[in-house]
């Protein structure tokens, strides 16, 4: 069985964030980077249901779209126990959105024919929850999203899937398919020594969009961020007037109306 697990690599969620002068994103140069979360969660399912896979020849591979910097998102992957790596990475590939991303993953997926894609919910910086399902639409496999157990049995995959209120649901797709990984599913795994130095032997294939068979003009964003700003920072004060019972009732009504909180 090969297990695909898609990584990205994200600003650290303790990182200090500044807009880039056009305000249409951060100045990524001041701010560390570490694996998607949710990510995490869907690589040690690989790991797991590789571990506990019947016979042999079975691997897990890494896939990541990004700069060199990526690269370590990429080892620590491989020190956890991946098995190999794709890292695509051109300038072509900056500035993408969920279709782009989607579209070079698909090109270069598809002549691994995978048995199970595995992808994290969404991404921490942009969280839009929309790479994982195109992909699987690209690649024509079954999928379903927010997967919180996966189950493999005699082609198909059994798995419980979150929805809303705290109700689940059960459900079982053919193989090859494709699963987006809710965070909580299971105990990521630190690597090793040993992991980590095994790491130093394995491959890490880089592709570009050469490579790939793509243009510039197969990935061009289907959607732009046009600004991002801070909430403005705003201090009101109101005095109710009237008798005790009228202010009751109005202060009753904003909390209701306004503030929501009952």
């Amino acid at each position: 069985m090969k297990i695909v697990v898609c990584l990205k690599q994200v600003p650290a969620r303790d990182a200090i964030l500044r807009l880039n002068s056009s305000g249409t994103w951060i100045q990524e140069s001041e701010v560390h980077y570490e694996v998607n979360e949710p990510d995490i969660y869907a690589l040690e399912e690989a790991l797991r249901l590789k571990e506990t896979a019947a016979g042999s020849g079975h691997e897990v591979v890494v896939c990541t779209v990004g700069p060199e910097r990526a690269q370590q998102a990429i080892k620590e992957a491989l020190a956890k126990g991946a098995d190999r790596a794709l890292h695509l990475i051109d300038t072509a590939f900056e500035g993408l959105d969920a279709y782009g991303i989607a579209r070079i993953m698909a090109a270069a997926l598809s002549p691994e024919q995978a048995d199970l894609i595995l992808t994290g919910l969404q991404s921490d910086d942009f969280g839009f929850a929309q790479t994982g399902v195109i992909l699987a639409e690209m690649l024509g496999m079954p999928h379903s999203t927010i997967i919180m157990k996966i189950q493999i049995k005699d082609g198909t995959a059994e798995v419980k899937r979150e929805l809303e209120s705290g109700w689940f649901q059960r459900m079982e797709l053919p193989l090859p398919a494709l699963l987006t990984i809710q965070s909580g599913i299971n105990k990521p795994r630190y690597a090793t020594l040993k992991g980590i130095m095994a790491a130093k032997n394995k491959a890490i294939r880089k592709l570009r969009l050469s490579d790939l068979g793509l243009s510039s003009e197969d990935i061009a964003p289907k959607q732009k961020i046009l600004k991002i700003y801070l909430p403005a920072k705003q201090a009101k004060a109101e005095f109710l007037k009237g008798s005790p019972k009228e202010i009751a009732a109005t202060l009753a009504d904003k909390l209701k109306n306004e503030a929501r909180v009952f």
